[in-house]
C-alpha cells in the first residue's frame, strides 16, 4: 500500500486496492455462479418445470386410487321396457408388492383364483411375480354370486393382497332384439356402436374415486384416511322403439328369410307415418348385444372355427368382417335400387302438377322408345297391359305407363320433387352411419337429347336410395304431403327419472297438397285389394301399399332385392312399413318379385300391428263371411236347437252318431274360431281323444285346402289373396306347420298366394 510521507495513503495506493477488491469480487461472483448455478438450476426444475411430476409420484407413493364406474344410463323402448341396463359387478385385482410384503402363498392364490374365476393359473402368478405394482386385474365385470366366492376364499385362507372394486355391466334383457339400433358397449363400459355409441356423452355419467393412503411399505391405512369421490351416474334414454312392434318385425323378416332362402339377409321399418316415429328398424340376421362378438351366423361360424382350427393367417381378417357385417345397420345404411315402390312417388308428383287424372288412359304394348336411347325399355310384361286406366296402371305397376307419366312431368321438375321428397340428402336420423342416396347428375338427368334417365327414373330404377330415406318419403306421399324427420329418441331422463329433453316432431317440408295424398291413398289401397299387392291384403283391415322388385345391376349374379311398402289404415294411415329382402334364391318353387315375396309378409306384420294399436278391424259383407265368430256351447241341446244356435252364428255342421241330445262338440263352445269352418257334433258318440296330425296344404287352392283341413278334424283360417280367382292363388304357407300333432279343432292359419305377379 502506497502511503504519503505523513503516513495518509496516496491516490494511486487506492486505486491499486479497488482494483484488486475488483477482481476478487468478480473472482467470487464467477466461483459463485459456476458452484451455485446448477443447483438454482436443479431447485428450479425441481420446484417450477417438473413440480406437477414429482407430486404426482410423491401422492402415488403416498396413496392409492381405485376408479369408481358410474351407473350407465338405462336405455326404454317407448313404453318403458328395458332395453339396456347397467349392473353392480366387481373388478377382482391383486396388489403383488402386498402379497410378497406378507409372505402370502402365491400358488394358493392362483389355484384358488383360477378354480373360482376360470382364469388361468399361471398367467395369475405371473402377475403376482410383479412385486413393485400394487394393481394387477386378474378378472374384470365379475358376478356378484362369483364375488362372494372370492371373499369367502379370501376370509377363509386370510389371505392379504386380492382385493375387490365395484363396477358396472351392462345387460340388453332382449338380447337380439333391434340389436342394430341399440348397439353395445366395450370393456370400459364406453359405447361402441348404436345408439350407446352415438349417445355416450349422455349416457356415461363421470366416474368416482376412491383415494387410500399408504404408510412407508406401501399397506392401505385405515379407513380414516380414505377418502370417496361419488361418481355420478349418466342419463338415461327413451326410444321410440316399441318392443312388440320390433318384434312382430324381426319375426317376419327371420321366417321370410328362411323361408325364401334370402341370400343377403332383410331390412324392415315400421314408422310413425304422422310424426317419423320409429317404431321398429329391425335387420336380419342379427346378433346377441350381450355377446356381441360372438358371430351368430351358423354357417359364418362354422367357417370361421375351421379357419381357427388349420391356424389359417386370414382367420383374424375374416372374423374381423363378419362381426362388422353383423353390427351393420341394413336399414339406415344399405343403398339399393327402390324399384316399383318408388312408383308412388311418381304418381304423387305427376298428380300434384296435374300432369294425370284419373280419368287418364295408358296404352302398353310390352314396351316404349324414348329420345336417346336406341333400345325399347320392357314392362316387366312383355306382352304388354294394353290400354290401362291411371289406376290400372298402378294396381299393374306398369312400366310403360310409368314412363309416360314420366316423361309428362317433365326432367326438371322431376328432380326437384326427388329433391323436396329428401331423396338427395341424409335424413339426419339419430343412428349411426346413415348411408346416403346415389342419383342422377342434374345437367345429364336433364338433357332433353336423352331422356333415358328420366324414363327409367320413374318406376325406380338405376339409381339408389336407404331405406330411412325411403320410408320417409313414401311417408310424406301418404299422411298428406308433409315430409317429416325420422327419429328414435323420444326422452332423455335424468338419474331420478325426470324428463330433461323431449324430442318433438320436426316437418322439413310440405312436398304434396292433403288432395294428391288422398288420391295417392285411394289408389295404393286397390293394388293390394285387386292389384301386385294383393298378397298383402287382411280382411278387417285396409291396407294400402306398394310392391317392388329391384336388380342388382352393381353386381353380375342376376340378384334382385324384393320389396313392400304399405301402410294403414289406408283412409286414415297411422303407421307405414317397408321391408326388403336382399337376393332371395331362385330356387324355392316361388316367383321372384316384391309381390309373391315381400308382400305377404308386410300383410301379415302389419296385421299384428294394426291389432296391437287397438285398430279395429272393419270388414266387408263378403268378408264378414270369413271372420271369426264364437262357438256356441251345445252340449246338451237338442239336434235342432244346435243346428238353430249354429245357424244364427253362421257356421255350417256335421253330425256324428244318432244320439238324441249333443254330448260333445268340435271346436269346444267358447272356441273362436272363422265362420267357415265346420262344427263336428256328437250325439250320443264319445268324442275321439287322439290328436289330430296337422295335414300339408302347399300348393292348394282354398277348397281344396279347406276340405284337407277339415277332413284332419281342424279349422281353417285363410289370409292373402283369398279374394283374388286367379287359378295361380295357392297355398304357400301354414301354421302350424304340416305334421305337427295338435288337438281337434285347432285353428290352422294358411296363407294363400298369388304366385304369377310381377312387379
Amino acid at each position: 500500500m502506497r502511503k504519503s510521507a505523513n503516513g495518509k495513503e496516496t491516490p494511486a495506493g487506492r486505486r491499486a486496492n479497488r482494483a484488486i477488491l475488483s477482481r476478487t469480487l468478480f473472482l467470487l461472483v464467477v466461483f459463485g455462479i459456476m458452484v451455485f448455478a446448477p443447483l438454482f438450476y436443479q431447485l428450479f426444475k425441481l420446484q417450477i418445470v417438473e413440480h406437477e411430476k414429482y407430486e404426482n409420484l410423491a401422492v402415488e407413493q403416498q396413496t392409492r386410487s381405485v376408479s369408481v364406474s358410474a351407473s350407465r344410463g338405462t336405455i326404454y323402448d317407448t313404453n318403458g321396457n328395458i332395453l339396456a341396463i347397467s349392473a353392480s359387478v366387481e373388478t377382482i385385482f391383486i396388489s403383488p408388492k402386498e402379497i410378497e410384503e406378507n409372505k402370502q402363498d402365491v400358488d394358493l392364490i392362483a389355484e384358488g383364483l383360477s378354480s373360482i374365476l376360470g382364469v388361468d393359473a399361471d398367467k395369475i402368478r405371473e402377475k403376482a411375480a410383479k412385486t413393485n405394482s400394487q394393481y394387477e386385474t386378474v378378472k374384470i365385470k365379475v358376478e356378484k354370486d362369483v364375488a362372494d366366492q372370492v371373499r369367502e376364499f379370501i376370509n377363509e385362507n386370510n389371505i392379504k393382497g386380492i382385493h375387490l372394486v365395484t363396477d358396472t355391466k351392462r345387460y340388453y334383457p332382449y338380447g337380439t332384439l333391434a340389436a342394430q339400433v341399440i348397439g353395445f358397449v366395450g370393456t370400459e363400459n364406453s359405447g361402441l356402436y348404436g345408439v350407446e355409441a352415438l349417445y355416450e356423452s349422455v349416457l356415461k355419467g363421470q366416474n368416482g374415486l376412491i383415494v387410500t393412503a399408504k404408510n412407508a411399505k406401501g399397506t392401505d391405512l385405515l379407513y380414516k384416511y380414505e377418502q370417496y369421490y361419488d361418481a355420478q351416474n349418466g342419463e338415461s334414454l327413451v326410444l321410440t322403439l316399441d318392443t312388440t312392434i320390433q318384434h312382430y318385425v324381426e319375426k317376419g323378416l327371420a321366417e321370410a328369410v328362411e323361408k325364401y332362402n334370402v341370400k343377403n339377409g332383410a331390412f324392415g321399418i315400421a314408422m310413425d307415418i304422422n310424426t317419423g316415429a320409429i317404431l321398429a328398424l329391425a335387420n336380419v340376421p342379427n346378433y346377441n348385444l350381450n355377446s356381441p362378438s360372438t358371430v351368430a351366423d351358423e354357417d359364418t361360424a362354422a367357417e370361421l372355427a375351421s379357419l381357427k382350427a388349420a391356424g389359417d393367417e386370414s382367420y383374424p381378417t375374416r372374423l374381423a368382417d363378419a362381426q362388422k357385417e353383423q353390427w351393420h345397420n341394413k336399414a339406415v345404411s344399405y343403398t339399393y335400387e327402390p324399384g316399383s315402390t318408388f312408383k308412388a312417388l311418381t304418381l304423387a308428383m305427376a298428380l300434384e302438377e296435374k300432369k294425370v287424372s284419373l280419368s287418364d288412359t295408358f296404352y302398353c304394348s310390352g314396351s316404349i322408345t324414348v329420345k336417346g336411347w336406341p333400345k325399347p325399355i320392357k314392362c316387366h310384361k312383355t306382352t304388354g297391359h294394353g290400354l290401362q286406366t291411371l289406376t290400372q296402371a298402378v294396381q299393374n305397376s306398369c312400366n310403360v305407363a310409368f314412363i309416360q307419366i314420366g316423361l309428362k312431368v317433365g326432367a326438371e321438375t322431376f328432380y326437384e320433387y326427388v329433391k323436396n321428397f329428401g331423396l338427395l340428402n341424409k335424413t339426419g336420423v339419430d343412428l349411426q352411419s346413415e348411408g346416403g342416396s346415389i342419383f342422377f347428375d342434374f345437367n345429364q338427368f336433364t338433357n332433353p337429347d336423352n331422356l333415358s334417365s328420366l324414363a327409367v327414373a320413374s318406376f325406380g330404377q338405376t339409381f339408389k336410395v336407404t331405406p330411412i330415406q325411403l320410408i320417409t318419403a313414401e311417408a310424406a306421399v301418404a299422411n298428406g304431403g308433409h315430409l317429416m324427420k325420422p327419429y328414435v329418441v323420444k326422452e332423455v331422463l335424468d338419474s331420478d327419472g325426470n324428463t330433461v329433453k323431449t324430442t318433438e316432431p320436426t316437418e322439413v317440408r310440405q312436398v304434396i297438397s292433403e288432395e294428391t295424398s288422398a288420391t295417392v291413398r285411394q289408389i295404393l289401397e286397390s293394388v293390394v285389394s285387386t292389384g301386385t299387392g294383393k298378397n298383402a291384403y287382411v280382411a278387417g283391415y285396409r291396407i294400402a301399399g306398394k310392391t317392388g322388385t329391384s336388380e342388382k345391376r352393381d353386381e353380375d349374379t342376376g340378384d334382385v332385392v324384393v320389396s313392400f311398402m304399405g301402410f294403414a289404415p289406408a283412409d286414415n294411415p297411422q303407421v307405414i312399413l317397408l321391408i326388403g329382402l336382399d337376393s332371395p334364391s331362385r330356387d324355392t318353387g316361388y316367383y321372384v318379385s316384391g309381390g309373391v315375396m315381400a308382400a305377404p309378409v308386410a300383410g301379415s306384420i302389419l296385421a299384428d300391428i294394426l291389432s296391437y294399436m287397438g285398430v279395429e278391424p272393419e270388414y266387408t259383407t263378403e268378408e264378414l263371411s270369413s271372420v271369426d265368430a264364437v262357438v256356441p256351447q251345445m252340449k246338451g241341446m237338442t239336434l235342432e236347437q244346435a243346428k238353430a244356435a249354429l245357424n244364427l252364428e253362421g257356421f255350417s255342421y256335421r253330425v256324428v252318431g244318432s244320439g238324441g241330445t249333443v254330448t260333445d262338440q268340435t271346436p269346444a263352445g267358447g272356441a273362436s274360431v272363422p265362420k267357415s269352418a265346420q262344427i263336428v257334433l256328437y250325439m250320443g258318440e264319445d268324442k275321439p281323444t287322439a290328436l289330430c296330425t296337422v295335414p300339408s296344404i302347399k300348393g292348394m287352392t282354398a277348397e281344396a285346402a279347406n276340405k284337407a283341413i277339415t277332413n284332419a278334424g281342424l279349422c281353417m283360417r285363410a289370409t292373402g289373396a283369398i279374394a283374388a280367382s286367379s287359378s295361380s292363388v295357392s297355398a304357400t304357407g301354414q301354421s302350424p306347420a304340416a305334421g305337427e300333432k295338435v288337438e281337434a279343432g285347432t285353428v290352422v292359419t294358411v296363407q294363400f298366394t298369388d304366385t304369377s305377379i310381377h312387379d
